[in-house]
């Protein structure tokens, strides 16, 4: 396993592997607090990032690791032409493992098909982004207990969202997994998804307009924001943004033990006042992204067995 360009890279057993780490680095932090001393981390984001890049700077320090990179796609020679081949065969003269958020789908991969180092996709356009899908799955994990037999609910746009398509690719592969829909019409899960696969492994999908219906039968309410960036009409995202709010009254339905989870940044999709109730999990799971990207990096970095 040398790169992670798509969930589906991961076995189960592998990802198993890696959240199981994650647990233990959890439980046991000082234990791994030099586990890549001396190693590099290169974060190569061509396009703007809070929770990824930092997530992945620290976990890479807490590690005992460095850091070196770029924010932005200005601030790199991306600005002046150079291709992402090019990119990658300097970067790998300088670091160890390099994770790459670029706006063009493809573009993690073929850092990876030119590489010498791990690459991480850190999320490529509206492709994918394992690196999410794995603090989802410790999140899930952590909240409920497991990752099979469970109800989980996607809400808000579920068209463009990556966090989505890789969480539900990830999630189809566990033993009793029954999704819900909750989008408009226009921001619906695309057809490729239900085709390959929902219909291909003949798992339970219901579409629906409104969280309110499916609510009491939920164990995991999976939030998404109106993404303006991906829309190609102004008027489209401005009719459509404030379609779906979650707030305390809507929650009032929902399963004690339900999990909220988010993507992150939101923007008015969760009411602030949301925040308090023990159901949330969006923050819980910023934080599980760090361990989850330090267990990665290690496995990536043949370290896995060093702590």
């Amino acid at each position: 396993m040398k790169h992670l360009i798509d969930p589906m890279d991961l076995s189960v057993e592998e990802i198993d592997h890696i959240l199981n780490l994650a647990d233990d680095i959890i439980a046991n932090r000082p234990k791994y607090a030099e586990v890549c001393k001396g190693k590099k981390l290169a974060t190569l984001f061509f396009e703007p990032s809070t929770r990824t890049r930092l997530s992945f700077e620290a976990a890479m320090l807490e590690l005992g690791g460095s850091v070196i990179g770029f924010s932005s796609a200005n601030s790199s020679s991306a600005a002046k032409g150079e291709s992402v081949a090019d990119t990658i065969r300097t970067i790998e003269c300088y670091a160890d493992i390099a994770a790459m958020r670029h706006p063009k789908e493809g573009a993690p991969l073929v850092a990876s098909l030119n590489a010498r180092i791990p690459v991480i996709n850190a999320g490529d356009g509206g492709h994918n982004h394992p690196t999410q899908t794995l603090t989802d799955l410790l999140t899930i994990r952590r909240a409920k207990g497991r990752l099979n037999n469970l109800t989980i609910g996607l809400c808000g746009d579920l068209k463009f969202g990556r966090t989505v398509h890789s969480l539900i690719k990830a999630m189809s592969r566990y033993e009793g997994i029954n999704f819900i829909l909750i989008a408009p019409t226009e921001l619906q899960v695309p057809d490729y998804i239900k085709e390959d696969v929902f219909k291909k492994k003949n798992i339970p999908y219901r579409e629906v307009e409104t969280m309110e219906e499916v609510m009491p039968e939920l164990d995991i309410l999976y939030m998404t924001r109106v993404q303006r960036e991906r829309f190609f009409n102004e008027a489209d995202y401005i009719r459509l943004k404030d379609s779906f709010i979650l707030d305390p009254e809507k929650l009032k339905a929902a399963k004690e033990d339900m999990a909220i989870l988010h993507p992150l940044p939101r923007v008015n999709e969760i009411s602030v006042k949301v925040d308090s109730d023990p159901r949330a999990w969006y923050f819980r799971q910023v934080e599980n992204g760090k361990f989850v990207r330090m267990a990665l990096m290690m496995v990536l970095l043949g370290l896995d067995q060093k702590a």
